[in-house]
């Protein structure tokens, strides 16, 4: 599935979306960048309340499909440039980490 297939089914708010048809293979969910970037892998949709700059390039750095930002999380205009640059979709939801998981698991 797509991530711009995944908003659609899992009801979330794309913040910028610079490749869309980037194909998601499963979900991560985690707020310790160190941690992530041991555990996550290449095609994941990783669900965070984490809106620092570093997000970015651990998607980077991960090859992630998106970042998916829990409990309404914003990030402020540089970290969404920065996002757009790096090519780093990021999508939104005012649910905590919980229900967006069991979204994307119903939806993939």
């Amino acid at each position: 599935m797509t991530v711009r297939e995944l908003c659609e089914k899992a009801g979330l708010t794309p913040m910028v979306m610079p490749a869309p048809d980037r194909e998601v293979e499963g979900g991560y969910a985690g707020d310790l960048l160190s941690w992530v970037m041991g555990n996550a892998f290449a095609g994941c949709a990783w669900v965070t309340i984490m809106t620092n700059r570093n997000i970015i390039a651990v998607a980077t750095l991960i090859e992630m499909a998106c970042v998916i930002l829990a409990e309404g999380c914003e990030l402020d205009d540089e970290v969404l440039a920065l996002a757009e640059t790096q090519g780093v979709n990021v999508l939104g939801s005012p649910l905590g980490a919980y229900e967006i998981c069991a979204a994307l698991s119903k939806a993939l």
